[in-house]
């Protein structure tokens, strides 16, 4: 296997980086396409890349403020694109020995940490059953010593994900269960893999109470729903999976983000029975759901929720706006729903331009429903009966703009 002069190499030195994230996360991005470049032709020599810059990365950014995140996220991508590279490369045992043993070394020598989440894949990085057993074997001891009962040693392990990734990976299942038994702590981030252990034997309905059992204090609940989640989909159990799971596993940055993730795992569910699934799971927020069932088209759902708990005035009255002719009845809702929260205090930081947004498009709404400007008017009046803290304040901006 030849020494190529990877670009990144010279980029990557011991403390190379100041305190800003922003140039050494492109510099990641860089060489992660380098490698993957090289790969298409040389998987082997990619793979003795990928784990040169795993050597080399926690070093080069340890002066790296880490505080936003942004720079932990960026390595655990690569760490994700990296394992798949040097896990498939066709290489001999004897260069594979040697990947994990400098890997090993970086994961030790990684204080941040930032390496961590690299021992969960460590059975993959194996790429073989008996290697994976070989290495289960190294790490077995220290992990027996610290957990047994009553140990004041039964403590943190760098050692531990990735013997019981090993074990896994060796299918060793028994041992890796018996093992779990002398945990100090019964974790998720530990018995997931005597959960996956479980499920690979064919003991479903076992793997599903045995990651249930985990659940407890500051337990990663969406983890867990989206394991049992996943097992029961695997097996068929649609209806089931997303009666018991469905709900907790959601996964998205926003609301409407986690509506088109289980809307994209149970097509045959309706979309207006996972809205409202949804909305149920948060009672007194049913509003935040608005958009996320306007964005579905289940516009008279959206307003219904509207009116449940409290809507962002701004959402309702960009919706609005945007929808005064398409759908002219829901925009009319959408608009009073706005002056409505604007009048009792919601929102942040309130203009009148705000409020000009949403009655003008109430009045685009009534004229594409063929109703006189009038109509705006008695439904805002009614609203001001009752005005709320900002009642006056509506009152007097539309007058300024009559």
């Amino acid at each position: 296997m030849s020494t190529p002069q990877w670009q990144f190499a010279a980029r990557f030195r011991r403390n190379a980086f100041g305190w800003k994230s922003d140039t050494p996360i492109l510099r990641l991005k860089e060489a992660l396409a380098e490698l993957k470049l090289t790969a298409r032709t040389d998987p082997v020599l990619a793979a003795d890349g990928a784990v040169l810059l795993l050597e080399k990365l926690s070093p080069a950014i340890s002066h790296v403020d880490s505080s936003s995140g942004a720079m932990g996220s960026a390595v655990s991508r690569a760490i994700e694109t990296l394992v798949p590279l040097i896990a498939s490369a066709p290489s001999t045992s004897q260069v594979r020995h040697r990947w994990l043993q400098r890997l090993w070394a970086a994961v030790e020598d990684d204080n941040i940490p930032y390496l961590e989440s690299l021992t969960n894949f460590w059975g993959e990085l194996c790429a073989s059953p008996q290697t994976a057993s070989m290495w289960a074997d190294t790490m077995l001891p220290p992990i027996q010593a610290a957990w047994q009962s009553g140990s004041p040693r039964a403590g943190y392990l760098k050692q531990t994900t990735a013997c019981l990734a090993c074990l896994y990976a060796a299918q060793r299942h028994d041992e890796l269960l018996a093992l779990l038994e002398r945990a100090p702590f019964k974790w998720w981030h530990d018995h997931r893999w005597g959960a996956k252990s479980l499920l690979a034997q064919g003991k479903l309905a076992e793997a599903i109470a045995y990651a249930e059992a985990t659940k407890g204090l500051n337990a990663p609940l969406a983890a867990i729903a989206t394991f049992c989640e996943g097992a029961l989909l695997s097996a068929g159990l649609v209806d089931e999976a997303y009666t018991r799971y469905a709900i907790a596993a959601g996964q998205g940055g926003t609301n409407l983000a986690v509506f088109r993730s289980i809307r994209k795992k149970y097509p045959g569910v309706a979309p207006d029975t996972i809205l409202r699934d949804l909305a149920s799971s948060q009672p007194g927020q049913q509003g935040k759901w608005f958009a996320a069932a306007k964005d579905a088209g289940q516009y008279d759902l959206a307003i219904e929720l509207a009116r449940r708990s409290p809507a962002d005035p701004r959402t309702l009255a960009r919706a609005a706006r945007d929808f005064a002719e398409k759908q002219p009845e829901f925009a009319l809702d959408a608009a009073m729903e706005a002056l409505k929260g604007i009048a009792q205090g919601h929102g942040y930081d309130i203009t009148s331009t705000d409020v000009l947004e949403a009655h003008t498009a109430a009045v685009r709404a009534a004229a594409a429903l063929q109703l006189l400007p009038s109509a705006v008017d008695e439904r805002l009046q009614a609203l001001l009966a009752s005005p709320g803290v900002n009642g006056a304040f509506i009152a007097s901006v539309l007058a300024r703009h009559r």
